[in-house]
């Protein structure tokens, strides 16, 4: 699109089915390096990754030619057919339906990249559901809570 300049960040996270902790440390860089290139080879640019047990946080540099929601379609489904191609599991891995977006300034990039890159230390303190809930809240969105991600409570199957 000539003449078109954009500037569009935005932070996603997007949760594992039933919130189960099933990507294991060992793995969880090269699944941060293939969602990277998902993004990449769609011609997006990827700032910040980090797969977490249960969820994943993605900071992207959006293209304006692309729905977010099919870039997110694209980066499950693909996402999800190499773990089961790999067969970290038992059974199938699968995203959860939906995601998180939410757009900041440019003045915030940095902190958000810190923010998904130490995600670790975040969640010693607080749970994904709870770090979640404040995120909805803190961007004033409304939100039926029997339409927010499922919350199993279970522990890392590889345990």
């Amino acid at each position: 699109m000539a003449n078109t300049y954009t500037q569009i960040h935005i932070p996603l996270v997007f949760a594992v089915q039933n919130h189960q902790r099933l990507i294991a440390p060992v793995q969880r860089e090269e699944l941060n390096k293939y969602i990277t290139g998902i993004v990449r080879n769609q011609r997006h640019k990827l700032l910040a990754i980090n797969c977490m047990p249960d969820h994943a946080h993605a900071l992207i540099g959006l293209r304006p030619d692309t729905a977010l929601s099919d870039l997110m379609r694209d980066m499950k489904a693909c996402s999800s057919a190499f773990v089961n191609e790999k067969k970290w599991l038992g059974g199938r891995f699968c995203w959860q339906e939906g995601f998180g977006a939410f757009s900041y300034a440019l003045s915030d990039i940095e902190r958000v990249v810190r923010y998904i890159l130490q995600q670790e230390e975040h969640h010693r303190t607080k749970t994904f559901r709870e770090e979640y809930l404040e995120v909805l809240q803190e961007f004033q969105v409304v939100y039926d809570g029997r339409y927010l991600f499922d919350w199993a409570d279970s522990t890392y199957a590889g345990a």
